[in-house]
């Protein structure tokens, strides 16, 4: 191996554990928590050094949500392909969505709600993020309805999700009515 492979091998495992220490920090103190330099200090890299694979808070955030939405793609289409029928595979794909919410809070959070530098339903957005919203088409497509189009079906069934997730997470539904909810989600919006 070269000493240039060497490096770039060794750039890509700091850069990995910088991302996974920023998920690991933000998942158990929130994302106030995160800062470059508790970040520097847990990876026991200087702050320069951190700086040199991030520009700052933005990045990291960016970077674990792109890191989030290739698992959320890969959580969803294994959850739609694991039923049978399109009515389950509808509910399996919202069921898997809003499990992954919950189960990643903080990375859920980098994702949808702060500002990590990515464009969303443009041009330029990265290559994860348009897979998961490809992830939630390829099931969500199907059950449109006639002359609907698909992606923006998919766009109004994920935000009924998305809002499903947040209320949840904040306190504002019961959590008693989450399955009635999400059952009336499906019956009612997706043509089955």
């Amino acid at each position: 191996m070269s000493v240039q492979e060497r490096k770039e091998r060794e750039r890509a495992s700091r850069e990995r554990l910088i991302v996974a220490t920023a998920r690991e920090l933000a998942a158990q103190q929130g994302w106030d928590a995160v800062t470059t330099r508790r970040l520097a200090e847990r990876i026991e890299y200087s702050q320069p050094v951190l700086y040199s694979h991030f520009r700052g808070k933005r990045e990291i955030i960016g970077a674990v949500a792109l890191e989030g939405a290739a698992e959320m793609a890969a959580a969803l289409r294994a959850a739609a392909s694991a039923a049978d029928g399109r009515r389950a595979r509808v509910a399996a794909l919202a069921h898997a969505y809003l499990e992954f919410a919950e189960r990643n809070p903080a990375v859920y959070d980098a994702l949808f709600q702060l500002d990590g530098g990515l464009a969303f339903a443009q041009e330029d957005t990265p290559e994860p993020l348009k897979d998961a919203f490809a992830a939630l088409l390829e099931t969500l497509g199907e059950v449109a309805g006639e002359g609907v189009h698909p992606a923006l079906f998919t766009e109004l069934f994920w935000s009924a999700l998305h809002g499903l997730a947040t209320l949840t997470r904040a306190g504002r539904l019961l959590p008693e009515g989450a399955e009635q909810r999400l059952d009336l989600l499906v019956e009612r919006l997706a043509v089955l």
